[in-house]
């Protein structure tokens, strides 16, 4: 089955280090704050052993709508990205999506950096590609509005 990469970004006025530092300890519900169209917010991050800071580590994040989706850290390329997958997905993009391959960058940008997010949509089954592009749409919405919530959080 084909996969779909979706991709945000946004440039903010902030060292690129300090950019990636806190883009990379920031509790996923401070970003991840609010709904928007079918994605819920991150309301909560179990099973997480210590400090988010090592290749291999995984965690459970817990949606507003009762969804889960399990994180492993693949990546990381400090301070230029660092990367991950989502998987076991429970939840309304269970039907949709097997896994997400996500990715975080941060660019030196003129005096600050961009910021990208992106993920690769892998759909679960082959009536489910029909809804992919469906769901890379609202996909855009929720990056941007993340990206601006990390821009708030980063520059306060």
């Amino acid at each position: 089955m084909s996969s779909h990469r979706v991709e945000a970004s946004r440039v903010m006025a902030v060292d690129p280090v300090r950019a990636f530092d806190a883009l990379f300890a920031a509790p996923r519900q401070a970003i991840f704050a609010r709904r928007f169209a079918a994605f819920p917010p991150i309301t909560d991050v179990r099973d997480q052993d210590g400090a988010w800071d090592a290749v291999g580590q995984s965690r459970t994040l817990v949606l507003g709508d009762g969804g889960t989706l399990h994180e492993t850290l693949i990546t990381i390329d400090r301070p230029h990205s660092f990367s991950y997958v989502l998987d076991d997905i429970h939840g309304k993009l269970r039907p949709f999506m097997s896994k997400i391959d996500g990715v975080w960058t941060v660019t030196p940008e003129g005096d600050g950096c961009r910021i990208s997010w992106a993920w690769t949509l892998h759909p679960a089954a082959p009536p489910a590609r029909l809804t992919t592009s469906v769901i890379a749409k609202m996909w855009q919405g929720y990056a941007d509005r993340a990206l601006k919530s990390f821009e708030a959080i980063v520059t306060a």
